[in-house]
């Protein structure tokens, strides 16, 4: 009960620390949830070995009140037929005060057995509320347990991810994005001369082409259809 009562105490700085240095929570509370289920079932066999005697102590009594009647039923059968002359009168009461003493003697266990019968059956109705209760913190643990194993999961998720981001070097890695930055502006610079380049060569070729356009078939034909109709003739002088 300590270790739980140190583990899932809240607010206590230097039991969390020492938890954390010397202890593993989650182990610890597995081993305790296991003690507790070991100690459920010890509990649970007591409670049975306990039921179990009640229940002899119940038919011991059912046995000696039957007792306690026959003796004395037998006692007064006694006297009865030494008052009818059917047995010695002195003999009888011999054999009726001996069965009265076995009376006495019954009537003793029958007492004895209904105190038992009363003490099995209140040790069992304590520990069957010990064992509601502690089903109730097994559960109540178990229900830690998981929230606990995911908290565990989440702080070590975020304590590995808070030591990358410590050990990242932001200082190198915006150099790094600055050399970058200059590499892809060399290269956006020396793409857009290549297109000014190309663009200017190929200015060159369709003025080559517009030359030898000027001089397709087309052209000659429109020529000799003028000098037929004598409009190429050079003008007169005056």
């Amino acid at each position: 009960m300590n270790i739980f009562n140190r583990l899932f105490k809240i607010g206590q700085a230097e039991a969390h620390t020492l938890v954390d240095k010397l202890e593993d929570p989650i182990k610890l509370t597995e081993q305790g949830i296991r003690d507790m289920k070991a100690d459920l079932d010890k509990a649970m066999q007591a409670l049975a070995e306990v039921k179990a005697m009640a229940i002899r102590a119940k038919r011991e009594i059912e046995q000696f009140q039957a007792q306690v009647g026959e003796y004395e039923a037998k006692a007064v059968q006694l006297l009865k037929k030494a008052e009818a002359g059917q047995i010695d009168i002195a003999e009888a009461d011999r054999l009726a005060t001996l069965s009265l003493q076995r009376q006495t003697e019954s009537q003793g266990h029958l007492t004895r057995a209904q105190g038992d019968k009363e003490k099995f059956e209140k040790s069992a109705a304590q520990l069957d509320v010990n064992i509601s209760k502690m089903r109730v913190q097994i559960n109540t643990w178990e229900n830690e347990l998981k929230t606990l194993r995911a908290r565990a999961k989440v702080s070590a998720a975020t304590k590995n991810i808070n030591r990358q981001l410590a050990q990242i070097d932001s200082g190198g890695t915006v150099a790094m994005l600055e050399r970058m930055k200059e590499k892809v502006d060399a290269d956006e610079a020396l793409a857009e001369s290549y297109g000014e380049m190309a663009n200017k060569a190929k200015s060159v070729d369709e003025e080559i082409d517009k030359a030898l356009a000027d001089a397709s078939p087309a052209a000659e034909n429109l020529a000799a259809l003028k000098a037929k109709l004598g409009m190429n003739k050079p003008p007169e002088s005056v």
